[in-house]
């Protein structure tokens, strides 16, 4: 890039000299102005730093020093620039990293997606469960920060408690942060009349509601996958720093809160169920907290209890549901852009997807040990799990040579091992690997190696995930017509029994993506293999289990339009020779009831191959005609009463 086509200010550090910084070669690939290489920018005073970010849409790479450059920048009273890490992530590494500053640099740049919020107001009504000693102790230190109620699973009052008290169990806790909806048995309410400290007579099916859960049980959970539910805090009774920290974390949560919707759904195009017959549960058999649930033929999703783990867009096979924090175009974009400007500057990159685990495992790596290979671009997200197989298979069209995700401690291993299978089996090689170390040393010998250099041109990510999937294994195997998939990959085609079908179409009527097709002229049954979900409808609803789904990827353009499966001649009607339906139908029926049922004689029989006008005319003109009333009464007239 030219020096008159580079716009925005770039400010690089060597961070006391311990990184090496080619200035021109980064400036040429961000498009960015830099006017000087600082030593030791955070160390400077205001002055310095305000000349530094002088210049409007300053991007700063330095990551670690955020705060305070912020902090000198306000001082200064000059715009806080944007921050990019490329000293953990890239400059403490191995090999040469001009090429990967440069990336990491031109993905900081990209225009930054803000999540979708909602406020969750907590009025701090907080819910103590637990034994009386253990419960009690822990309302002591609660009672001035927040409205508490303390719900005794045993043991007795020796004196009148510090704050409300009752006795009972849960029968069933709903909600989250905020809004936990509760039903207790045995509900007994503390008596303070009386010489001894007691309780009032049980009852069951009590409703409460509180914001606020400290769980001091220490038995099962109240919730599944408790540890993502916001709100509800269960530390070990048995380690006391552990319930010190629940009560610490506790007392804080009072007030108005930000809560990130972290998916997108579109009900529209969910996949879920027909006519109640159920389709695609993937995202239902997925969801650790229960935040997805059905809501006729599509699913909804509650925002206060997701914890936005991913799992759900990642499976879905429609895009009914999608990952919003960030957008899946925002990572396509992110993906292209690191693996361009990496392979600009020479060599093949890696991408190395992690969460906020690894970037503390990498910024240890950094610091004291060899770093990540020079090849090795690494790529954050705040969900694991919502890196699919597009998101892999993006990664791979655009240039990349091959995607490693680093296992965090807080995502699940299933959904992340079932998306590699199908990411690889998509790229016909193992080129996608899952990494589930904890030691950052174990991390640099997993990424150490030799790639195999890129030889498909780049695709561009535009579209879809089922789009960019499609486009990506097209740039991976040119030339290559079908790819075998694993059982519940979301490609695939439908296999019909002509023997069995008898276009009832009823597959037709239910299919959600219109993968499923009739001739409004004739007897067909047709099929578009690049809209097909694999959901399942066709195959539930069919009456003589005539379907079967065949999971694969057809890359040829064949899969774009769509393709007959069954055809048949069409009945003529033997009035007026009208089509009206399957010939072979038609001559079942008449075969199974002429001459056979008392209703359907030589007469009757002929009716059965009659469209349905000829067929209410014929009736309707037969001397045993079903619509006909009783014969209309004769007029009488003035010579019926003379005589």
């Amino acid at each position: 890039m030219s020096e008159g086509e580079r716009t925005g200010h770039l400010v690089l550090c060597t961070c006391g000299g311990s990184q090496e910084i080619d200035a021109e070669a980064l400036s040429r690939a961000t498009g960015r102005h830099c006017s000087k290489v600082h030593d030791a920018l955070c160390t400077m005073g205001p002055e310095a730093v305000g000349r530094a970010f002088a210049a409007p849409d300053t991007l700063m790479a330095c990551g670690q020093e955020a705060v305070r450059l912020t902090e000198l920048a306000v001082e200064a009273g000059v715009p806080v620039p944007r921050f990019a890490d490329i000293r953990d992530r890239a400059g403490w590494g191995q090999g040469d990293a001009t090429a990967k500053q440069a990336a990491l640099l031109a993905e900081a740049a990209l225009p930054a997606v803000e999540p979708r919020v909602v406020d969750v107001t907590s009025e701090g009504l907080c819910l103590i469960v637990g034994p009386a000693e253990a419960a009690l102790a822990a309302a002591a230190r609660l009672k001035d920060a927040l409205a508490v109620t303390v719900l005794l699973t045993d043991g007795d009052l020796t004196e009148v408690p510090p704050c409300d008290v009752v006795m009972g169990r849960i029968r069933t806790a709903t909600g989250a942060f905020g809004g936990f909806d509760l039903t207790l048995d045995a509900l007994r309410q503390f008596d303070p009349t009386g010489r001894t400290l007691g309780f009032t007579a049980p009852r069951d099916g009590a409703k409460t509601r509180c914001d606020v859960i400290l769980d001091l049980t220490g038995g099962t959970p109240f919730f599944p996958a408790y540890r993502k539910r916001e709100g509800y805090l269960r530390p070990d009774p048995k380690d006391p720093q552990a319930v010190a920290d629940a009560i610490l974390e506790a007392s804080q949560l009072v007030g108005t809160f930000e809560k990130v919707l972290h998916v997108r759904t579109e009900p529209a195009l969910c996949a879920h169920s027909r006519a109640e017959q159920t389709g695609c549960t993937n995202c239902l058999d997925l969801c650790p907290t229960g935040a997805i649930v059905p809501a006729g033929e599509h699913v909804t999703i509650d925002p206060m209890i997701c914890a936005g783990c991913g799992a759900c867009s990642s499976v879905c096979p429609s895009g009914a549901v999608a990952y919003d924090a960030p957008p899946v175009d925002a990572v396509f974009r992110r993906i292209e852009v690191l693996a361009r400007v990496f392979r600009a500057g020479g060599g093949t990159p890696s991408l190395l997807v992690h969460d906020e685990h690894g970037q503390e495992m990498i910024a240890l790596s950094a610091r004291h040990g060899a770093g990540l290979p020079a090849h090795v671009v690494p790529f954050h997200l705040p969900a694991i799990a919502a890196f699919g197989h597009a998101e892999a298979m993006a990664a791979l069209g655009a240039g990349f040579a091959r995607v490693d995700i680093l296992l965090g401690p807080r995502t699940e291993r299933d959904p992340v091992e079932s998306q590699i299978a199908l990411a690889n089996a998509l790229a016909g090689a193992e080129a996608v690997h899952l990494l589930d170390v904890n030691d950052p040393e174990a991390l640099e010998q997993a990424l150490t190696g030799v790639l195999e250099p890129v030889s498909h041109d780049p695709m561009l990510p535009l579209g879809t995930r089922r789009q960019v999937t499609r486009v990506a294994a097209g740039a991976l195997h040119d030339g290559t017509p079908t790819l075998p998939l694993p059982d519940g990959a979301p490609y695939g085609a439908v296999l019909v029994d002509t023997d069995a079908c008898t276009l009832c179409l009823s597959c037709v009527s239910l299919c959600p993506s219109g993968a499923l097709v009739d001739n409004p002229d004739r007897p067909e049954l047709r099929f578009q293999e690049d809209a097909c979900l694999q959901c399942g409808l066709c195959a539930n609803i069919c009456p003589e289990d005539a379907i079967t789904l065949k999971p694969q990827l057809d890359l040829s353009t064949e899969a774009l339009s769509p393709r007959i499966l069954n055809e048949e001649e069409p009945a003529e009607c033997v009035e007026c020779g009208k089509p009206f339906g399957v010939a072979s139908t038609i001559e079942r029926i008449a075969g199974m009831l002429a001459d056979k049922h008392p209703m359907f004689g030589a007469e009757k029989a002929r009716m059965i191959r009659m469209c349905d006008t000829c067929r209410i005319n014929a009736m309707a003109h037969s001397e045993n005609n079903p619509f006909a009333a009783a014969p209309r009464p004769r007029t009488r007239t003035s010579d019926d009463y003379l005589n």
